[in-house]
């Protein structure tokens, strides 16, 4: 029987890949899992071919329990993950491999830096404040908390500040609130508290993207309390990102919420199609790359609402055209992009309203409730699958999403989210759910 059969790493890789899918986001299975491979399976070690050692640490550092999880279940209880990279191998990095205390440089983006970042009407404040707090850190705007949906700089404006600081000997961590909840919950477990304590007490500057992650984690909140009233109270600068500011984050203590107002909140917009061409413009200059205005007004015009989305078409396009040995046309640049497309959206296309429509269908109630107020078991639960898998499936941001599904703010969206994304491990009958409404979407 096919059951009996034995199965290759990679056949076995693959359907853990297909439950991993199911519970992290789209753009992190893209960039984490999308080009990993099973690479062999004997005696209770799991071998896995990720493409280089940055990839290698953060599946280590971040998502080695999900991993093993979704493992198990498909090998052995006491299933062994190793990580190879170019023919090397990492497994986890012992405590004595940690740098001795001193100063900490974290990895920091080169390209982030603010003479990289375009200034537009949409983030000329934000850009203001961050050099502000970049230059004199500790005495402007502490703290500094950056707000606004995927891909407009706000991770951009967090490393460039990173690099002052570092230039001017400052200790900076730049962080994120997951790498500091996963730090924290390590720290616990192997009870190293006490140093975890020193690593982020000790600081010049703390800079910490995508805060809201720490919403509803009441031992991180708590932890972050303290190392946040410890810093400000001895001037030292913090930096934080979020999708929405402090006033919309439910999950988040007051007392955390009402110390992120100290400071100065500002909010980044998505670019207009002036800052978009003048974004691509620095791109390709910064790359050496020699594309017609005609061409950079087309992707412009593409992309509104992100900026990576902005410089992935970019690449899309000099890849196309130097791949063709062809000279970088409108026409080039549209074969590209809507060839790009096909491969990443179905034939159909997933949208937010098919997302709708196909929840709507498989649990069998109109569309409509889905954007009402509606608050019985099964609406509730239909809508904030919606709202989840929009987030998976589209770019749409927590904003977006909240507008579609009637005029929800992103608060909703965040909490629904995670609600269903804590949920899926555990609950059989939401997973074949899941898998039913993305099957509907696929045709």
């Amino acid at each position: 029987m096919e059951t009996t059969r034995i199965r290759t790493p990679q056949e076995i890789w693959e359907t853990a890949l297909g439950e991993l899918q199911l519970q992290v986001s789209k753009p992190n299975y893209r960039t984490w899992f999308s080009r990993t491979a099973g690479l062999s399976y004997h005696d209770g070690q799991f071998v896995i071919g990720v493409p280089n050692a940055f990839a290698a640490e953060y599946l280590e550092s971040n998502q080695r329990s999900l991993i093993e999880k979704s493992l198990i279940g498909l090998t052995s209880p006491d299933v062994r993950l190793v990580f190879q990279v170019n023919g090397k191998r990492r497994g986890a990095v012992p405590a004595t491999s940690l740098p001795e205390a001193g100063p900490v440089y974290t990895r920091l983006n080169p390209d982030y830096v603010f003479d990289a970042f375009i200034e537009g009407g949409g983030n000329r404040m934000a850009r203001a404040a961050a050099l502000s707090v970049a230059q004199n850190p500790g005495h402007t705007y502490n703290p500094l908390f950056i707000y606004g949906g995927a891909g407009l700089g706000k991770t951009h404006l967090l490393h460039a500040i990173g690099h002052l600081a570092a230039a001017a000997h400052i200790n900076v961590i730049c962080t994120s609130a997951e790498q500091f909840t996963n730090e924290f919950v390590t720290a616990l477990r192997e009870r190293t508290t006490e140093e975890f304590r020193n690593k982020y007490r000790s600081l010049g500057m703390l800079l910490v993207d995508d805060i809201h992650f720490i919403g509803g984690k009441e031992q991180t909140e708590e932890s972050f309390f303290h190392t946040f009233n410890e810093l400000h109270n001895t001037n030292r600068q913090i930096v934080i990102t979020s999708d929405c500011p402090p006033r919309s984050m439910p999950l988040l203590e007051e007392r955390l919420r009402s110390r992120f107002e100290w400071g100065l909140t500002v909010d980044i917009q998505p670019p207009d199609h002036a800052t978009r061409l003048a974004i691509l413009e620095s791109k390709a200059r910064r790359r050496g790359m020699n594309l017609p205005t005609d061409v950079l007004e087309y992707i412009a015009r593409g992309a509104p609402d992100n900026v990576r989305v902005l410089e992935g078409s970019l690449n899309r396009v000099v890849a196309f055209a130097r791949l063709l040995r062809t000279e970088p046309t409108v026409e080039t640049a549209t074969r590209a992009l809507e060839d790009i497309a096909s491969k990443e959206v179905p034939p159909d296309g997933i949208t937010p309203s098919t997302i709708v429509a196909a929840v709507a269908a498989s649990f069998e109630i109109p569309a409509e409730v889905l954007m009402g107020r509606k608050r019985n078991k099964d609406s509730i639960l239909a809508r904030r699958l919606a709202m989840y898998l929009i987030r998976q499936e589209t770019n749409c941001s927590v904003t977006q999403i909240g507008r579609e599904l009637g005029n929800r703010d992103a608060a909703a969206v965040t909490t629904a989210c995670k609600k269903i994304a804590g949920d899926i491990g555990g609950n059989p009958f939401l997973k074949r759910k899941l898998r039913d409404i993305q099957q509907r979407l696929r045709g």
